[in-house]
């Protein structure tokens, strides 16, 4: 049976190939965080320029995040820190963009 010889590689949260990931992860939460920031902060006008800034760099982290990401996991989570930094910075750009115009 094949399925009996495959090694078990659900050790870690991130990494499915076994092997630890300091930098995507790091990048993983860090997108995270900004695009949750800038989502939350996009549904009040007056924090447009916390939403306009955090998706921004939302999106640049994740963006670099995407570029170097090992594992399927990453790349999950990636998209979606980057999809929610990407509302957030629209809407934000909406209400009076980067410098509060």
């Amino acid at each position: 049976m094949a399925q009996a010889m495959r090694p078990n590689t659900v050790g870690g949260l991130f990494a499915t190939d076994g092997k630890p990931h300091p930098l995507q992860d790091t990048l993983l939460a860090v997108t995270l965080v900004l695009g949750i920031t800038s989502f939350v902060t996009a549904q009040f006008h007056d924090l447009n320029l916390l939403t306009s800034w955090t998706g921004l760099v939302g999106i640049l982290t994740g963006a670099y995040g995407q570029w170097i990401s090992v594992t399927t996991r990453e790349r999950f989570g990636l998209i979606l820190g980057l999809g929610a930094s990407g509302v957030g910075f629209f809407l934000g750009m909406a209400h009076g963009g980067l410098f509060g115009g």
